[in-house]
């Protein structure tokens, strides 16, 4: 008997001691005791990935980092940098862009033709929301245009439509691997009639904190473009992104979509834009139908022949929208619609701007809503528009401009999306100070929100141009909360 009593003395302390607190309420069935909810709590460490930016002579590329400052990222203590994916080499180098506190963007400029991909990681106070925006300028031959990218988290699965295998296209699919140990990665292609024959069955090994840079037009005997790419890592996990170089429309980074879903939101077509492709796939084994529309500055419209689209199994389906926007900027969303299940399906939208020889093109992947807060680093006076749609209820959002990388001091003001429309508006810029600023947008009420961001950088009469699609930023983790369960005794 006593011996029992120590035991269960003894248990209750050791309760206490892993939870922090232990709470004995005598009498009573645990299960009665209020259900305890998870709290957010900042994450610790973060971690990111850059493609080789260009193999161009004429690159000249930009690394913007920022950690967002508040509550989450209000400790200065903390590291942020960015190291060459060159296997045990690159963790010698210097690093990159290192970022020092939070809430002042640092840029960090490289012009050789073999930069490599880097690898990125931060903790502490800098890890929650550490951005990277990659920006290329190729002034003249192929490949010339902005090529643009947000330095991506390192997953196991990617989509990728709007990729092109033909003869006017040179399409790289790039794989970063952050890893100690190589991944092994399966790619796919899907065309208008299925899944496109490969040339070898034999999947990619990517090294060891080291990259890959794969032609699409290897990996399959089939000319063909609006595909849909499928990475699929078996072992490890990459960062992947697609580089298209069109011969006549110029070049930019194809990103990953959003995941397979009933409904797709595109935020931020440019008012300017002269042609929009559609590209969809539906990667489960039924149809899929959609409803097509336009989220306007005042509101939602059906685009003119374009009211429904219809997306087989297994196939991906491509849409001229043309000039769709028709000088107003736009958002496009496409929702389930007949009397059949809604089906998961991926998307993105290649669209162009100019007109002749002097065209350039960009993609816009579908893009999921923002839930707490969502940054892009790389902006710059007069050559940057926020664009935010609102798909449903009116939404109220604060935009905060930080700093620039060469002083000032940030600018924050709240704006509603009314419902069912697009605002796009140039974010305001810092109070003082010169050089590159990023921009972070976070729902202060109302409904989802949807953003992206278009970089302008015209040069010799080309509308050159970029556009980031916003995501999360995923600077939070939901932790449970963690009370003693002393009905483990009883067994």
């Amino acid at each position: 008997m006593n011996r029992s009593i120590i035991s269960l003395a003894g248990a209750t302390a050791a309760l206490a001691a892993l939870t922090g607190a232990a709470v004995l309420t005598g009498a009573g069935d645990p299960a009665d005791a209020p259900a305890l909810s998870a709290a957010r709590q900042p994450v610790q460490r973060s971690a990111l990935v850059c493609p080789a930016p260009s193999a161009s002579e004429l690159a000249s590329t930009t690394y913007t980092s920022f950690t967002p400052k508040g509550a989450q990222a209000a400790a200065k203590q903390g590291t942020a940098q960015l190291l060459p994916a060159t296997g045990a080499a690159g963790a010698k180098a210097k690093p990159l862009a290192p970022l020092n506190e939070p809430g002042v963007p640092v840029t960090a400029k490289v012009e050789k033709a073999d930069s490599p991909a880097l690898i990125g990681s931060a903790e502490g106070g800098l890890a929650p929301g550490w951005s990277v925006q990659q920006t290329t300028v190729v002034s003249a031959g192929p490949g010339r245009g902005v090529l643009g990218t947000s330095c991506v988290a390192p997953d196991s699965e990617f989509w990728f439509p709007a990729a092109s295998t033909a003869a006017d296209r040179q399409d790289f699919l790039n794989l970063v691997n952050p890893d100690g140990l190589d991944a092994v990665v399966d790619i796919e292609l899907f065309g208008k009639d299925g899944g496109l024959k490969p040339t070898s069955s034999d999947s990619v090994s990517v090294p060891s904190q080291g990259s890959a840079s794969i032609l699409l037009s290897t990996l399959v005997t089939e000319k063909a473009s609006d595909l849909a790419v499928h990475v699929t890592v078996r072992s490890g996990r990459v960062g992947a992104a697609v580089q298209a170089v069109d011969a006549k429309l110029g070049a930019d980074w194809l990103p990953a979509a959003a995941d397979p879903a009933a409904g797709l939101v595109f935020p931020g077509i440019p008012k300017d834009a002269t042609s929009v492709q559609l590209v969809v796939f539906a990667p489960g084994q039924d149809d899929a139908d959609l409803s097509v529309r336009l989220a306007s500055p005042t509101g939602s419209i059906t685009p003119a022949g374009h009211e429904t689209l219809h997306v087989k199994s297994s196939m991906t389906t491509s849409v001229d929208l043309g000039d769709v926007t028709k000088g107003e900027a736009g958002s496009l969303l496409l929702t389930a619609s007949g009397s059949h299940a809604a089906v998961p399906v991926v998307g993105a939208l290649r669209i162009t701007r100019g007109t002749g020889a002097k065209q350039e093109t960009a993609f816009l992947p579908a893009t999921p809503k923002i839930d707490e807060r969502a940054t892009v680093a790389d902006n710059r006076a007069k050559a940057s528009t926020l664009s935010l749609v609102a798909p449903g209820k009116e939404a109220v959002v604060k935009v905060t401009t930080s700093a620039a990388t060469d002083g000032g001091a940030p600018v924050s003001k709240e704006v509603t999306v009314k419902a069912g429309t697009t605002l796009a508006f140039e974010p305001p810029a810092p109070s003082s100070g010169k050089g590159a600023f990023a921009v972070t947008v976070e729902p202060v009420s109302g409904g989802p929100v949807y953003a992206s961001r278009t970089l302008s950088l015209p040069s010799n009469g080309i509308p050159m141009f970029t556009i980031q699609s916003m995501p999360d930023d995923r600077g939070t983790v939901v932790v449970p909360k963690a009370a003693p369960d002393l009905t483990i005794l009883d067994h």
